[in-house]
């Protein structure tokens, strides 16, 4: 069967699944006969026409009936087990064209904010301050690169630095109410900054020295960010693109994802403040253990948030 034919003999029907599954209007019980229907469809549309546009429809379909069903289910006891190691997972696995283009927005960002800081010496002063830039350099002269992380105490800055990150991240999400726009522009502002932060300590050779310092926290803040910027895509193009929701409808689709996506980030909040506040102000450890940190959060990242939706879309969606 050709895909239009098979797109137009389908439609209605799967839309009518869409707005019943976003009206709340579906038992347990039907909610298990749709999911089978939808998976019939997303495996006959895999192996008809396994890289349309249509399959990933179906397939994001699906995986949002899957997640409806599993909230249903009377699991109590382990429900908080599962929201971390299936749900959350889950929920990145349809959202991962606004997760790249957060990537995409923040990594220009922070080229531009690199070659504007390396063409203008006052763009550092102008985007960070005269009073953190007179700081760092200070430290610098004083051969103390990264000073300001052993400045404070460690409880206090603990709490200060995760009430910040958690509020930056839900500030990133807010803001996508804007049609996007909003997030788009705390993206960017971000990536400038962290571009001509890491500028400043090139110009004066200490490149290395600054990334070995700042991503043994880093890695995982800024990473948390990006997602966090992601959330707010995915609700601002819920408002822009409703697809066959009404907007309104659409929106508190978005909103919810999106929300959900900042709760799920608050752990790695909280971890990245316990690394900046009680482990960064040892800059002198060994550069192997420093290595160790960084690969050991890189690798977390990437497994959590990317392969392991992969892995449970493909084991609870597109083989059931």
């Amino acid at each position: 069967m050709r895909e239009a034919a098979f797109v137009k003999q389908n439609a209605n029907r799967w839309q009518d699944y869409e707005k019943q599954i976003l009206r709340g209007e579906l038992s347990p019980d039907a909610k298990a006969d749709l999911f089978i229907q939808l998976t019939d469809d997303l495996s006959f549309a895999q192996t008809q026409y396994p890289t349309s546009e249509t399959t990933a429809y179906l397939n994001q379909l699906a995986s949002r009936v899957h997640q409806s069903i599993y909230k249903t289910k009377r699991e109590e006891q382990n429900r908080f087990i599962t929201y971390w190691t299936r749900e959350i997972p889950l929920l990145f696995a349809s959202l991962r064209k606004p997760m790249f283009y957060s990537l995409v927005i923040t990594l220009i960002a922070t080229a531009i904010g690199a070659v504007s800081a390396i063409q203008d010496e006052t763009f550092v002063r102008l985007i960070m301050g005269d009073g953190y830039v007179n700081m760092t350099l200070e430290n610098i002269k004083n051969g103390n690169v990264t000073g300001v992380y052993g400045s404070s105490d460690q409880v206090n800055m603990f709490f200060a630095i995760t009430f910040n990150n958690i509020r930056v991240s839900f500030y990133a999400f807010a803001m996508g109410i804007f049609f996007s726009f909003g997030t788009g522009y705390i993206l960017f502002r971000n990536g400038v900054m962290l571009g001509a932060f890491f500028t400043l300590f090139y110009q004066h050779s200490l490149l290395t020295d600054s990334i070995l310092v700042v991503m043994l926290h880093g890695t995982l803040e800024i990473s948390a960010i990006i997602l966090a910027g992601g959330a707010g895509l995915r609700m601002g193009n819920s408002i822009l693109f409703p697809g066959t929701y009404s907007r309104l409808d659409s929106f508190k689709a978005g909103a919810k994802d999106g929300l959900k996506v900042v709760m799920g980030l608050m752990p790695v909040f909280i971890v990245a403040g316990f690394i900046e506040s009680f482990v960064t102000r040892y800059a002198n450890m060994p550069t192997v253990i420093k290595g160790a940190i960084i690969l050991a959060s890189l690798s977390f990242i990437i497994y959590y948030f990317f392969i392991l939706p992969v892995i449970l879309s493909k084991k609870y969606v597109s083989k059931n």
